[in-house]
């Protein structure tokens, strides 16, 4: 009897042992990235981790692979199998990438998007190594490459499941179609009137493209969305209800007069629009301005608020100041919006959550994330 005991006893701990080195295994496969997991036994453990493995939606029929549910395990369990199906399936292009929009980049590519498609054919100057991690700071390795080529090497590291690539052209080259090609565009580095054509070409392709811009200064950012006319789940207590947004395009919002605006606005709003459009005149490229400019940009304000019956102090000299004599992104305000904007976008992909409409703002010198909605539709509420 006793020798029966003993060895069922051992053959309980081969079993546990056996069990404990599967899972220790997946682990392994998570966190490290390692996708070759033994499908006899690994699978049967991401069954039990996760029921929804085999998922259909639209009749397709199509799956998430037991690599894929382990590797996005963690997530798969906060916002649902589905919404993960429908990531995986998103093509994103990226247009513009310094340190906020690197930060987007890897938080999309560590979720598991379809494909990240990068445009910068900018070469690496001080400003960029400081504020963009994905560039590599040797520069044996960076020399004779763009921004584009350099962030795809890295990013693929991150997350080899994600298909990255590097298209190369100016913003205003690629036509209606290219644009058509994607579920999200991300536009950043450019003028307003850049901005405002690929807004348009997003609109008049033949699907919906969820277009979004990012402009970070200093210790402040802006983000402009627009997912155009856009259905979405939330949940109410017990219920899932059906929501339903239109968003106006870009130069529409900024059409909006600023005397038609609420009175507590976020004054980053203001400031943004007049160095945006100092740039334009000027002739400069997105965040070329200095302290030299500063009186002229002060100047610029004056009239632009008288122009537009709005008090000077909306735009306080002291903002505009912060924002002209550093334009360099910091870091960890980069992260913020860089991770808002994620938040954002996967929000767009699944269709599940309140997306932000239509500007989102961020100053660390209050840690205050402001929405604002600015709309026809909208103005004076």
């Amino acid at each position: 009897m006793e020798k029966r005991k003993e060895k069922e006893r051992k053959k309980q701990e081969r079993e546990g042992g056996r069990e404990r080195k599967i899972k220790s295994d997946l682990v392994q496969a998570v966190y490290n990235r390692i996708y070759e997991i033994d499908e006899s036994n690994g699978s049967q453990l991401l069954f039990k981790m996760d029921h929804r493995l085999r998922l259909e939606m639209n009749g397709d029929g199509e799956e998430l692979t037991a690599q894929e549910t382990a590797l996005y395990d963690r997530q798969i369990r906060v916002w649902g199998a589905d919404a993960q199906r429908r990531l995986s399936k998103a093509h994103v292009l990226v247009y513009g990438i310094k340190g906020t929009i690197a930060e987007f980049c890897k938080n999309i590519v560590l979720a598991g998007v379809g494909s990240l498609t990068l445009i910068d054919d900018r070469p690496i100057t001080e400003e960029l190594l400081s504020s963009n991690f994905l560039i590599p700071p040797d520069e044996n390795i960076y020399n004779g490459k763009t921004i584009a080529q350099l962030c795809c090497d890295s990013l693929k590291d991150f997350n080899p499941m994600v298909r990255v690539f590097v298209e190369k052209g100016d913003l205003s080259s690629f036509d209606v179609e290219f644009f058509g090609k994607f579920d999200v565009v991300v536009v950043s580095c450019c003028s307003r009137s850049a901005k405002k054509l690929a807004n348009e070409k997003c609109r008049k392709a033949s699907k919906r493209v969820a277009f979004y811009t990012v402009d970070c200064r200093d210790s402040c950012g802006e983000v402009f969305v627009d997912l155009q006319d856009y259905k979405y789940q939330k949940k109410k207590m017990e219920e899932t209800i059906e929501c339903h947004l239109k968003y106006p395009c870009f130069e529409d919002a900024l059409s909006v007069p600023w005397r038609a605006l609420h009175r507590r606005m976020s004054k980053l709003y203001f400031a943004m629009r007049v160095i945006e459009k100092f740039e334009e005149v000027e002739g400069r490229s997105a965040g070329d301005v200095s302290d030299a400019d500063l009186s002229n940009v002060l100047k610029l304000k004056k009239e632009l608020c008288t122009a537009q019956s709005l008090n000077e102090s909306h735009v306080p000299d002291t903002l505009l100041e912060r924002l002209v004599a550093d334009t360099t992104e910091f870091p960890p305000v980069s992260a913020v919006i860089g991770g808002i904007l994620g938040q954002e976008v996967i929000k767009a992909i699944s269709g599940k959550g309140d997306p932000i409409k239509n500007f989102f703002y961020f100053d660390a010198s209050d840690g205050k994330g402001i929405i604002e909605d600015i709309s026809d539709s909208n103005i004076g509420n």
